[in-house]
């Protein structure tokens, strides 16, 4: 824990930038009756029965100090696309980054034999020398700022039904856009002096005298 509260401590730096990654699944859900619009007096009505379209996945990046952040829809999320979006945030989001800082859950997925598998090791091997992984401890993945920009992403943009892939995709992107030209940043405050005082019951004695 006091190793990402540290490194979120740490000045920026665009040669090294810090990303924070995560993913959500989404339902997509289409009405059966058109719904009512607003009316004086009265708010916007819609039938309780829905039509079920399948799921998707956002993979989400997000800079907090940069308030830079970037969303890709996928299918699924397994190894072959988490090596995929592992490939894309070096070569495409960061291609003059000498090194980047990912947060990450230790799902079973996000590891380096994930891009072996996929892409071969030498491929593998030149992504993984761009990234410096950073997990989360278990039962700790409030740590990753990621899930606060999840669930800004949730409120702001995905709290009705969204019937299709394309229009997920596009209203995804009006947010993302909105979002990136307000470079809207997360300040984090909670460090380690605070953690040590908030999970002292956790610490050795030393730590906390």
């Amino acid at each position: 824990m006091e190793h990402i509260l540290e490194l979120y401590q740490k000045p920026y730096d665009s040669r090294r930038p810090l990303v924070c990654f995560d993913e959500k699944s989404t339902q997509l859900l289409a009405h059966i009756t058109d719904p009512l619009g607003l009316q004086l007096g009265q708010a916007a009505r819609q039938d309780y029965e829905y039509k079920r379209n399948g799921t998707r996945n956002m993979f989400l990046f997000v800079e907090p100090k940069a308030g830079a952040r970037h969303v890709l829809v996928t299918h699924r999320r397994t190894k072959r696309d988490f090596a995929f979006v592992m490939r894309y945030l070096v070569d495409v989001l960061y291609p003059e980054a000498e090194c980047i800082d990912v947060v990450m859950d230790n799902l079973n997925t996000h590891h380096y034999h994930s891009l072996v598998e996929f892409f071969g090791k030498p491929e593998a091997d030149r992504i993984w020398s761009r990234l410096e992984i950073h997990y989360t401890p278990v039962h700790a993945s409030w740590l990753n700022m990621a899930e606060i920009e999840l669930s800004i992403l949730s409120k702001q943009c995905l709290s009705r039904r969204i019937p299709n892939e394309w229009t997920l995709i596009t209203e995804i992107v009006a947010w993302e856009q909105a979002r990136n030209e307000k470079k809207a940043k997360i300040r984090w405050n909670f460090t380690v002096n605070d953690a040590r005082q908030v999970f002292k019951e956790h610490y050795p004695t030393a730590l906390t005298c």
